[in-house]
């Protein structure tokens, strides 16, 4: 089965992003809930390479603000959660006479802790890419780059180089360009841009297109309502979709409230178990979200170039199922092999405040 092209950039997307974590996870010292600390003494608590993009990537040495900070990722982060696992110190500019200043005017530093990761995390990029040149080959991957490129050149928004962490709704949402004063634009020439930071842009740019005609996300269809037919378990779609729990739950109480979906108790095997069924409501707007995305592909052919976009998939499709799951898998003490392993990847990033896995973990 051919896979439309959010599919296909996410997918990649999201293998690049667990390959790059499992590396991390062996060179920076941490802790996390299950698995207890590493390193003589511990570290800051695991998480994602999102958050290097929407915050540590800019908090170093110098003063900078949570607004700066903001303006310049284009992107918002968890800052209570990067302070609480110990990452980052946010605190009132002793120089503003303010009472009460805006919590934008604040000052962001970061920990030693949140300097050791963030060394870390700046030379990955380079290490797993380096990898996939060597996996699936130099070429492919360059002509991957410039396929990429040529569509985000065309794109008159200046996205951040990350997915944004999804709102209510599970919901892909950009700050506005007012005050985007110094932000990181992405140069003409693309070379030394990160693979993931291209894959971001151009699955945002879909994802906003998709969010603009559409009352559900472009996550909540791709990964939930996809694959609901008839009466089907609740505990099989984390399965199925590729991410958590937790995330199915999100989207769940979402088309539940909206009227899309009834979870109800039913039976499995003789045991009790929680079934979802779409109402009409729903089953359209599964019907949708297919219509939707071949139409925004059929937009981009004309808008990019049938080349550009027909060359994103011959170079992508070939790289799913087995090709990207090799991709993910964990080293023997990583904590991804201390839970069961991905059977599929999502086929939208369901990136949550939960420390910015794009599996929702």
């Amino acid at each position: 089965m051919t896979l439309p092209l959010p599919a296909l950039l996410s997918q990649a997307l999201v293998a690049f992003t667990i390959e790059f974590d499992n590396e991390a996870e062996t060179r920076i010292p941490h802790r996390t809930t299950r698995h207890g600390s590493t390193g003589a003494s511990g570290g800051p608590w695991l998480v994602s390479m999102v958050m290097w993009f929407n915050c540590m990537r800019f908090v170093g040495d110098e003063r900078i603000t949570v607004g700066q900070v903001e303006q310049l990722a284009r992107a918002k982060t968890n800052w209570n959660g990067m302070e609480r696992w110990g990452y980052i110190v946010v605190e009132p500019d002793p120089a503003d006479g303010r009472a009460k200043p805006p919590h934008a005017d604040w000052v962001v530093r970061a920990t030693p802790r949140g300097r050791m990761a963030r060394e870390v995390w700046r030379t990955l990029f380079h290490v797993i890419e380096t990898r996939w040149d060597e996996r699936f080959g130099g070429r492919v991957i360059e002509q991957l780059r410039a396929a990429l490129g040529a569509v985000i050149s065309r794109i008159d928004t200046d996205l951040p180089d990350c997915l944004p962490i999804l709102g209510y709704g599970l919901v892909s949402r950009v700050p506005d360009a007012k005050g985007s004063r110094g932000v990181v634009r992405t140069p003409e020439n693309t070379s030394d841009v990160p693979l993931p930071a291209l894959l971001s842009k151009v699955l945002l740019a879909l994802a906003l297109e998709y969010e603009e005609a559409s009352q559900v996300s472009l996550a909540i269809g791709a990964n939930v309502l996809r694959l609901i037919n008839e009466r089907e378990l609740v505990r099989d779609l984390p399965r199925r979709a590729g991410v958590s729990k937790e995330a199915v739950a999100a989207a769940l109480g979402f088309l539940e409230k909206r009227g899309y979906a009834v979870v109800e108790t039913g039976s499995a095997g003789g045991r009790a178990a929680k079934v979802v069924t779409l109402t009409g409501k729903g089953r359209r707007a599964r019907e949708d979200y297919g219509s939707l995305v071949a139409a925004i592909e059929q937009r981009w052919q004309a808008r990019f170039g049938p080349e550009t976009v027909r060359t994103l998939h011959e170079l992508l499709s070939p790289l799913m199922g087995e090709p990207l799951l090799r991709c993910v898998r964990p080293y023997p003490d990583g904590w991804r092999a201390a839970v069961p392993p991905l059977e599929s990847l999502p086929h939208f990033p369901m990136v949550l405040h939960r420390g910015g896995y794009p599996d929702g973990s």
